[in-house]
């Protein structure tokens, strides 16, 4: 049990030294993701289309 409350308390000092983003920095990242996620759904989705497209009129 001694080791499991060491575990703990090295866990909370751990957790103490996490440098924590801002709001501003945390939109930023955020926006970041969103965009690169709707960037690459359009990307990959004319890619299949241009494909489905090619595949429909060779066969």
């Amino acid at each position: 049990m001694k080791r499991f409350w060491n575990f703990l308390k090295s866990v909370i000092g751990e957790l103490k030294l996490i440098t924590w983003p801002n709001a501003r920095q945390t939109r930023i990242d955020t926006t970041t993701v969103i965009g690169t996620t709707l960037f690459f759904t359009v990307f990959l989705g004319l890619i299949d289309w241009a494909l489905e497209a090619i595949l429909l009129k060779a066969g």
